[in-house]
């Protein structure tokens, strides 16, 4: 599957470059966190979930979409108009991977005082996993196999 650039970046010949140009900016990061491990879809909730101004968030928003990171989707709450919903793409499910990485690497070198917010580990069996080269494919895990469970030093907001 091949993802539209929206960049100068999508000329360049090496992979990370024209990645980065989808992906590279904080804030497009932290929305990616809030889509794809802790289930945000509507654009109010990120808004709240992460302090954003408005137009900020729809631009890295839109860059999500035409890149093929993201997907809309309409809905209506009970007497509103309609709006938009965000969802990730199979392409932006992938990205679990890159932010685990992240994550695993900020929590090796750079921990918070009081411990990983996060750890990682599989669905059922719940054992912890780790972000690395795979030699053989059969020991692989997918995306959706692997669960971001929150740990008792995780912020909680307190509803203002």
């Amino acid at each position: 599957m091949s993802l539209a650039l929206t960049t100068p970046a999508e000329a360049a010949f090496c992979s990370i470059e024209r990645t980065v140009g989808i992906v590279g900016e904080r804030w497009t990061f932290l929305i990616l966190r809030e889509a794809l491990i802790n289930g945000v879809t509507k654009f109010a909730d990120f808004e709240d979930a992460l302090g954003i101004a408005p137009n900020i968030l729809t631009a890295r928003l839109a860059t999500l979409v035409t890149s093929g990171v993201l997907e809309k989707h309409e809905y209506r709450e009970q007497g509103s108009r309609p709006r938009m919903s965000y969802h990730p793409t199979e392409a932006g499910r992938q990205l679990r991977v890159v932010l685990a990485a992240l994550q695993q690497w900020g929590d090796d070198f750079v921990p918070p005082a009081c411990g990983p917010t996060m750890v990682r580990e599989t669905k059922g069996t719940h054992r912890p996993v780790r972000v690395g080269f795979v030699e053989n494919p059969a020991k692989l895990r997918g995306v959706d196999d692997v669960d971001f469970v929150r740990t008792a030093a995780y912020p909680v907001r307190s509803a203002d």
